[in-house]
């Protein structure tokens, strides 16, 4: 028995019964992809010299992360370039087999054809994996017969079996799939909406998962008395000791409360002119001339994708020493000893900031407010104009009613990441007079772990910070779920 999925464009998609061997095919896909990104699975570790933290995808990627530890057995030419370069195209060969599978896993959400087509992939995917891996034991070999094959400490990396067992099941559960597929087949490959949608989305969600949350397992720093260039064992293993620290500790305890003090005031501000943007996209829809009105919004938005750098060259080149107002000052006004470094100067430091801040994101910030605005049914406006309101009662009656809900949910965005202000800016305009009052917390926890090379202390400071910021996420979102009966999660 089949059931037909009626399509948009009113065409029809015959839905199968469960395939329980093919559901299994697309879970060892989507977990052979993770694998790529976790170290300790990675087949490309042929000796204990290459950096324990490499993953297959690194390996195959970065020449420079497979020789920073090997550099004396380069120079001395126990090994030579071209086994890195060898290596390295093993683990590509791996990498792209890999793709290939998760591009199969993909077309077999479809109809029959696009599953027999897509199946293909998983099946020449699993065989590259299989040409990498036999690549990489020859160069694992090669190193291991090397004449000074004891001070390279050659191993066999348990990360070849596990990617070779992954590779064979995957070949062997899409070859069963593509065997007990019905043989009648669509005459054009589709897809429910629904899958269509997921995949749109499925970049996003891996740029998330790699970006936001692989980072996570960095966490394991904060249990080690870990040095840089160490490696993590039980010797070292402290486990709550840097926790504990953080607060015993009187110098620590007092940098953390003027970090925090920093942070909430910048954050607070930030917070109390959220409303900034609003007022702008409702002020530039108001605006008649469309051209105007574009250009507006182009100039305003343009200072968002310059960076914190060129940013603070444009105020060095105005408010230095010898900047335009100094000069300005004694050349046009005639003020003498007009030297005046206002970027040194700590007075005023915070809302100097802010000012920076919204200059660089104000037109940015607007744009989802002015998608909100675009998204209001122009039928309220024309009935109230109807009933005799004016422009600036439709604004204040339709306008900003419209818009709340979408402010309500960038508020609780904003209060949950209050403690992460960002670096960029507090870096670039940090100086010996200003220290104090312009480090924020990511900034200090960039000072203590890259630059002092306290490593666990600033992982336990971030892992306090993420859950701190969880935790005010949730927060905000039960109080406004019981203000207005709405919320986020």
């Amino acid at each position: 028995m089949q059931a037909n999925a009626v399509l948009p464009a009113g065409r029809t998609v015959a839905k199968e019964k469960p395939n329980h061997i093919l559901r299994l095919c697309r879970l060892l896909v989507l977990v052979t992809g993770l694998m790529i990104f976790f170290p300790q699975v990675n087949p490309g570790r042929i000796m204990l010299k290459i950096n324990e933290n490499a993953s297959l995808f690194t390996t195959a990627i970065s020449y420079e992360t497979l020789t920073n530890s090997v550099g004396r057995p380069l120079r001395m030419e126990w090994i030579l370039p071209w086994h890195f370069h060898m290596l390295m195209l093993g683990a590509a060969i791996v990498l792209v087999g890999v793709l290939l599978c998760c591009v199969g896993g993909c077309m077999s959400l479809g109809n029959n054809r696009m599953k027999r087509t897509g199946l293909l992939f998983p099946l020449i995917g699993s065989v590259a994996v299989g040409g990498g891996l036999v690549l990489i034991c020859h160069m694992q070999a090669l190193v291991a017969g090397l004449e000074k094959a004891d001070k390279l400490e050659p191993i066999f990396p348990t990360g070849i079996w596990v990617f070779a067992v992954a590779a064979g099941l995957i070949f062997l559960t899409a070859l069963i799939s593509l065997l007990t597929l019905p043989k009648e087949v669509e005459e054009r490959m589709e897809m429910e909406e629904k899958y269509r949608l997921f995949l749109m989305f499925l970049p996003v969600l891996l740029l998330a998962f790699i970006f936001c949350y692989l980072p996570i397992y960095g966490w394991r720093f904060a249990f080690f008395d870990y040095k840089i260039g160490d490696a993590l064992t039980a010797e070292n293993f402290v486990g709550f000791k840097w926790f504990t620290y953080l607060f015993e500790n009187a110098a620590t305890r007092s940098d953390l409360v003027r970090v925090l003090r920093n942070t909430l005031i910048m954050s607070g501000l930030g917070i109390a002119t959220s409303w900034l943007p609003i007022a702008f996209a409702v002020l530039l829809a108001e605006v008649r001339s469309t051209k105007f009105q574009r250009l507006v919004q182009t100039l305003t938005t343009i200072p968002n994708f310059i960076s914190w750098v060129l940013v603070y060259a444009i105020a060095f080149a105005i408010f230095s020493t010898d900047g335009f107002i100094n000069s300005f000052l004694r050349n046009v006004c005639n003020v003498a000893g007009a030297n005046t470094d206002y970027l040194a100067s700590a007075d005023g430091i915070w809302v100097k900031m802010l000012l920076w801040g919204t200059w660089k994101g104000l037109g940015w910030s607007a744009i989802v407010y002015i998608a909100g605005i675009a998204g209001i049914d122009q039928q309220l406006y024309e009935a109230a104009k109807v009933d005799g309101a004016n422009r600036y009662q439709c604004i204040w009656h339709i306008t900003i009613p419209g818009l709340v809900p979408t402010y309500c949910v960038m508020l609780l965005m904003s209060i949950a990441g209050i403690l992460s202000n960002g670096m960029d800016q507090y870096l670039v305009f940090e100086n010996a007079l200003n220290k104090d009052v312009i480090e924020v917390l990511d900034l200090y926890v960039y000072n203590i772990g890259i630059k002092q090379g306290l490593i666990p202390i600033s992982t336990v400071v971030g892992v306090f910070k993420s859950v701190i910021g969880v935790t005010l996420l949730f927060g905000a979102n039960g109080i406004s779920k019981a203000i207005r009966g709405e919320s986020i999660i």
